[in-house]
């Protein structure tokens, strides 16, 4: 099936009408159709930490209870409960409780990714022996200058 819109979180996520693979058992119980299954689908993003673009693959359980409208009492209409409508179930709900859940909190391309220069931004991955100068403190900014003066001539 195609992927619903914002299937996923900002860093992370499956792109709209890309494909999910669906392997769905629905079994016929007393209440109604207990549903369940497993998503498979393709992620794009970017790394939580260095920004890269990132392409993984995901795959999820879910299992839901589909109940009849006979079986439905007045309780139920104050929870989320899950309802056949005309014999359909519709399962995008539940598709995007359990990818949501499935995703990483902070996804990274690698596990010991360093991320950036928080000073200058660049890619700490690329140049391990980045560094910069240690700041000055601004109160001795001032003296800086002077020492870097040439002497004054005799």
């Amino acid at each position: 099936m195609p992927a619903p819109a914002d299937l996923g979180i900002d860093v992370l996520s499956v792109p709209e009408g890309a494909q999910v693979e669906l392997d769905l058992r629905l079994e016929a119980v007393l209440e109604g159709v207990l549903v369940t299954g497993t998503a498979r689908a393709g992620l794009v993003g970017e790394c939580a930490r260095c920004l890269e673009p990132l392409h993984e693959d995901l795959e999820v359980g879910f299992q839901e209870l589909y109940v009849y409208a006979e079986h439905q009492t007045p309780h139920d209409e104050d929870d989320e409960v899950s309802r056949l409508e005309d014999d359909l179930v519709d399962l995008e709900p539940q598709l995007r409780d359990a990818v949501v859940l499935g995703l990483p909190f902070q996804p990274l391309c690698t596990e010991d990714c360093p991320g950036l220069c928080p000073e200058c931004g660049a890619r700490l991955a690329e140049d391990p022996e980045h560094a910069h100068d240690d700041p000055i403190d601004p109160r001795w900014a001032g003296l800086v200058a002077l020492a870097q003066d040439d002497p004054p001539e005799k």
